[in-house]
């Protein structure tokens, strides 16, 4: 199957609307939801219609995909979270993120003669932070009860849906390459195959999971049965994750930090994510006339395409667990500093290399880590991030209630389905975060016991004028901050609304054309969507750009707009996905 967004013909000949949204926006008043599974929407919308908050339905839909769409998410997995809460005014950030085992030691993964943490199996996996993440949201702004926002879910796993179209691809992808892991076909593929569009799947040992994470709440999951459970399947199986390590994580709410882009606030949550890089990306491009450029044009490209290699030069070298290496927010994201970099992009050459930054990043008293990450390379596991990450490997959803509270929420296994490792009867997969990790020990992301690794997924907002504006999100991989800016860009520079922004033609650039971590030397490859024309692709050439086709490789999204003026909801959810928006 081909998985390339186009300008369809029906599309470009809309009779009313831009030629480049698949589809009207969805409008509505009372309440909005948009996921990447048509079934996780309607959950959502149920909730908000019976009572139930933004956040309530935003759970909701997280633990239906993490059924539904088990190549992008579940509870194995890693949570992110902004909150617009309508009530205080303010935006909370939730880092719902695991860490490294105690028990396994940078010294130990060396000595196996590795040059990077292994994709799959027992070494990356890290500590599953999804239900801790449910649980201090459902604390801090819930009102359902959790059984309740958990029954929907309960009920699809014991009786079955009919798998969607695309993620029936990735299922196959992932069932291909994990099959042989320790319980993966026993959970995943009955029958001994992955299931088709259209056939029913059924889960009942996740409905037994999520059953006693209603009734016992989180401590199930981390200190009860399910911990024991996870704790006997990892030690019979190679893994270092231990109960000791569940019964310690805890979620963290962090400050989002934000640029002002022509007047938007764009908010971002701070490393271990990566989604400092949209907003490094965007102080750049804010002394720059995108407009002038003309959407989609090959000077608009280039200057973009230019500005993401500067940017993740210093994601290579600083983002990283801020509790062990602590890197300065306000020089990363200043005015100054975008300004200095900025002075670097050749508007009519593309770079084949960019120096690092000059950013002073030191140790936290008492972490255990040293490192000067400015010396060293760009770490070999960001580089992995560049090429390996799509296989449908992440869900992101935003839901909005009648009181205006707003959730902007991003969740993944990663690697798909995650690392090939399934707990007996407990019907997901185990995380492979950790191979996300540097094996330098010099490098600010080096691997460490108990530390986070470096994260891809990274929930969006955006305020105008001290409201909301925008909840938005772009899955993928290292694509999500690129995507992030070229949606943002679209709709503030180039004026498209919240469906053509997200349809409209995409980019992609990676830092290196092999998984095995080589530095950027050769500027790289620029990946194109079929939209953009070919005298576009044929003058980004003759720049130095090397275009290549990568399809399936430009993410997907979701997005809700609010609109102040009328009081009203408007979102959308993009056609590279099986997904939908719906709203009340």
């Amino acid at each position: 199957m081909t998985i390339l967004a186009t300008c369809s013909a029906a599309a470009a000949d809309r009779y009313a609307g831009p030629p480049m949204a698949t589809r009207a926006e969805v409008i509505a008043r009372h309440g909005v939801a948009a996921t990447s599974h048509p079934l996780a929407t309607q959950i959502a919308i149920d909730v908000l219609k019976s009572g139930g908050n933004a956040i309530d339905a935003a759970i909701a839909a997280n633990a239906a995909l993490g059924l539904m769409e088990p190549t992008g998410c579940g509870v194995g997995g890693d949570l992110f979270a902004i909150v617009w809460h309508a009530e205080s005014g303010k935006l909370y950030g939730l880092n719902a993120s695991g860490a490294a085992p105690l028990g396994l030691t940078l010294e130990h993964l060396r000595s196996q003669n590795l040059k990077q943490v292994p994709d799959f199996g027992p070494l990356p996996i890290t500590v599953p932070g999804c239900v801790d993440g449910w649980a201090e949201l459902h604390r801090r702004f819930g009102k359902k009860p959790l059984a309740e926002l958990l029954k929907p879910t309960i009920a699809y796993a014991r009786e079955g849906f009919p798998v969607s179209e695309l993620i029936a691809h990735y299922w196959k992808v992932g069932g291909d390459k994990l099959r042989e892991y320790p319980g993966f076909a026993e959970t995943f593929l009955p029958d001994g195959r992955a299931p088709g569009k259209g056939d029913l799947f059924r889960n009942p040992a996740l409905a037994d999971t999520l059953q006693q994470i209603a009734t016992g709440g989180r401590d199930a999951f981390y200190r009860g049965p399910i911990a024991e459970r996870i704790d006997a399947f990892c030690a019979a199986n190679g893994c270092f994750l231990r109960k000791a390590d569940l019964a310690a994580h805890e979620s963290e709410w962090v400050e989002p930090a934000s640029v002002n882009y022509r007047g938007y606030e764009v908010w971002q949550l701070p490393p271990n994510t990566q989604g400092f890089a949209t907003l490094q990306m965007l102080q750049i491009l804010s002394g720059i006339d995108v407009k002038s450029l003309g959407f989609n044009s090959s000077a608009h490209l280039h200057c973009m395409i230019e500005a993401k290699k500067l940017v993740y030069e210093d994601r290579a070298r600083f983002y990283a667990d801020p509790r062990r290496n602590a890197v300065s927010r306000e020089t990363l994201l200043s005015a100054e500093y975008a300004a200095e970099r900025r002075k670097l992009i050749d508007p009519m050459k593309a770079a084949t290399s960019f120096p690092a930054g000059q950013i002073r990043v030191a140790p936290v008293p008492g972490a255990n880590v040293t490192s000067q990450p400015g010396a060293a390379p760009p770490a070999d596991a960001l580089r992995k991030a560049d090429l390996r990450l799509r296989e449908g490997d992440t869900i992101y959803l935003t839901v909005a209630d009648e009181q205006r509270n707003i959730v902007s929420l991003i969740q993944s296994n990663y690697r798909g389905f995650g690392s090939g490792l399934c707990p007996t009867g407990l019907g997901f997969c185990l995380q492979d975060r950790g191979a996300l990790f540097s094996l330098d020990a010099d490098h600010a992301n080096a691997f460490g016991p108990g530390k986070r690794p470096f994260h891809t997924i990274i929930p969006g907002f955006v305020t105008r004028d001290g409201k909301p504006w925008l909840s938005f999100g772009v899955m993928g991989g290292d694509m999500q901050p690129q995507g992030h800016v070229q949606v943002l860009c679209n709709l503030i520079d180039f004026g498209m609304n919240v469906q053509e922004a997200g349809d409209a033609p995409r980019w992609y650039h990676t830092g290196s054309s092999e998984p095995t971590g080589e530095s950027m030397s050769d500027g790289g490859t620029v990946s194109l969507e079929s939209g953009v024309a070919p005298s576009v692709r044929e003058e980004l050439a003759r720049r130095g750009h090397k275009i290549v086709a990568k399809p399936g490789i430009f993410g997907g999204y979701q997005a809700i707009l609010y609109d102040s003026t009328r009081d009203v909801y408007i979102a959308a959810s993009e056609s590279r996905k099986d997904g939908q928006a719906s709203g009340y």
